[in-house]
């Protein structure tokens, strides 16, 4: 819920999801000059994230796309169901990100990039924690193009949110094991995930996932961290 701030404002509580401390300070510096943002914590795992958001019912949660652990898809999905009171703006710094889509099904509110100029991502903000949405104008263009082509821009929109996460989970090197576990379901369960969305990209080993991943942006590659 919303509290009064200073001078009259209506103060909006904001959650900081990002496991680059120096994008966490940067963000926090410079929301906190708007007199009604209140940045109440900052989360470095998308776990974390998910346990912040139940303890500190932020308004709105600037979510990085990009995790370790659980990624910010699956953050947002988990905390659409727990903490439907708070509001997240997935977060970017791929300009042709294939994520948007992904994440307004999940529960998302918004989806900007960290390029996009701070008074976009203020008025991001200020829009979903009013009960809005909103959307950089490029990646709006881009999924309104395809909606109009009836084509998708990258071969991961074919998967589901599921064979997405385990996906991302073997590009980043994980085993059954682990991403199983991550995911709360058995070993045999990521294994016919992940052949169903190799059969779906067209790929018969994890070397090429990962290029077409890379290609796509489904994960940022070394240059983009």
């Amino acid at each position: 819920m919303h509290v009064a701030g200073l001078w009259g404002h209506t103060m909006i509580k904001l959650l900081i999801v990002d496991d680059h401390a120096m994008i966490r300070t940067a963000f926090r510096s410079a929301l906190s000059k708007h007199a009604d943002l209140n940045v109440v914590g900052e989360a470095a795992t998308g776990e974390e994230g998910v346990k912040l958001a139940r303890e500190l019912k932020p308004d709105v949660i600037l979510m990085d796309v990009n995790l370790p652990g659980i990624t910010g898809l699956e953050a947002a999905t988990r905390i659409a169901h727990q903490s439907p009171g708070s509001k997240v703006i997935a977060v970017t710094s791929l300009e042709d990100s294939p994520f948007p889509r992904k994440f307004l099904e999940a529960g998302a509110c918004g989806f900007v990039t960290k390029a996009c100029p701070l008074e976009e991502l203020v008025k991001a903000i200020r829009t979903v924690a009013a009960g809005g949405k909103h959307i950089s104008q490029h990646v709006a263009q881009a999924m309104a193009l395809d909606a109009v082509s009836g084509k998708t821009t990258s071969p991961f929109d074919s998967l589901t949110k599921r064979e997405t996460e385990i996906v991302i989970g073997i590009v980043q090197g994980e085993d059954m094991g682990v991403i199983g576990g991550r995911l709360h379901v058995s070993a045999k369960t990521v294994a016919s995930h992940k052949y169903n969305a190799f059969a779906k990209l067209g790929v018969e080993n994890d070397v090429a996932l990962a290029r077409l991943a890379i290609r796509h942006g489904l994960i940022e590659g070394a240059s983009s961290r």
